[in-house]
């Protein structure tokens, strides 16, 4: 299994109740968190992407420099990026950090018209990104590639420079998320890895059986898609302790400025709206799945929490596990705090399960 953690990389301070604000988003900050997931035991870190955060490849360029082992999961949008030039640089980077890139594609809206990409619709958006990542791994992968999409061409063309290829990664893993139906053809035909938000266990099974029965409908020529959980966990000593510590940390919320004011457009993605719909099935789903924080304005990862002592979450954890989940992207703030406490008491837990 692999563990990851989550990087925030935002322009304003206090992310989900985050307490770090004087020079929360420097580079010795963020140096300073990819140093520790190296230290606690995790394999690196999502690093998140948006219209209107910091650049998130220039964040993880720096950060690998600044790193040995630190994996940067590297989330970049279709439109903000073409094929070549996403794959030249990925592959730059590949070799200078000697084979530790990430990538996660994603194709949500964001502000596309801000930065002069006429999106289209949904099926328009998917379609382009299935051509997008398909050519992307030709770049790393083949020579001479002629490609006539209806979104992208090349022809002729050759990546002189390939990414770090070893035995069991030819390139850069591809991450991908959503739920849509058009997400989930996509994934099914082109993703390395797909990655689910914290639904339910029977969610998640769903999820997965779906996608592999996509994955044979579409014929994937690829090896078979694999599957990652991105979630809260809330982790303390006691159970007690995690729940009183939870449903404080949501009055907090509740008191404060709801995540949708800033950007209700979010709530209309199929994935964020399945999240929040777990509400109504009760405040806590199997043993520790907590579900209020989407009632209070928590959105993606932060809209349900794992929630319990490190033998509680591990056991969570490792049913997800049982389903085929073997990628984890896991957070809680404050960041440097949690980083430390969820790598030294839950990962130890997990890996010698």
């Amino acid at each position: 299994m692999e563990f990851l953690w989550y990087i925030p990389n935002q322009v304003t301070a206090g992310h989900r109740l985050d307490d770090t604000v004087e020079g929360h988003n420097s580079l010795d900050r963020l140096t300073e968190l990819a140093r520790l997931t190296e230290d606690h035991g995790w394999g690196g870190a999502l690093i998140g992407t948006g219209w209107k955060r910091p650049d998130t490849f220039t964040v993880s360029t720096a950060l690998a420099a600044r790193t040995t082992t630190f994996n940067p999961l590297i989330a970049i949008r279709p439109g903000y990026w073409t094929p070549a030039h996403f794959a030249s640089s990925a592959a730059t980077l590949d070799q200078l950090s000697g084979g530790r890139v990430k990538v996660n594609i994603v194709s949500g809206a964001d502000h596309q018209p801000q930065y002069g990409d006429d999106e289209g619709d949904q099926a328009q958006r998917y379609a382009r990104t299935r051509e997008f990542m398909r050519l992307v791994r030709g770049y790393w992968t083949e020579d001479d590639i002629t490609f006539a999409g209806e979104h992208y061409r090349a022809e002729g063309a050759t990546l002189e420079h390939k990414p770090c290829a070893t035995e069991g990664r030819p390139h850069p893993q591809l991450y991908f998320g959503g739920a849509s139906e058009a997400a989930q053809r996509t994934a099914a035909a082109e993703a390395d890895v797909q990655l689910f938000w914290g639904e339910p266990l029977d969610g998640v099974a769903g999820r997965i059986d779906h996608l592999r029965t996509l994955s044979a409908e579409l014929d994937r020529d690829l090896p078979p898609l694999q599957f990652g959980l991105r979630i809260t966990t809330l982790v303390r000593d006691t159970t007690e302790e995690a729940w009183a510590d939870a449903e404080a940390k949501v009055a907090a919320m509740a008191a404060g400025q709801h995540e949708w004011t800033a950007d209700p457009g979010r709530k209309v993605a199929i994935g964020q709206q399945r999240l929040l719909d777990l509400a109504d099935q009760g405040d806590v789903l199997d043993d520790c799945l907590y579900t209020a924080p989407g009632r209070v304005g928590g959105g993606g990862a932060g809209t349900t929490w794992l929630v319990g002592s490190p033998d509680d979450v591990a056991k969570a954890l490792r049913r997800y596990a049982d389903l085929g989940v073997t990628h984890f992207v896991l957070s809680d703030t404050p960041y440097e705090q949690e980083i430390v406490r969820i790598g030294d008491s839950l990962l130890p837990l997990l890996r010698s399960a």
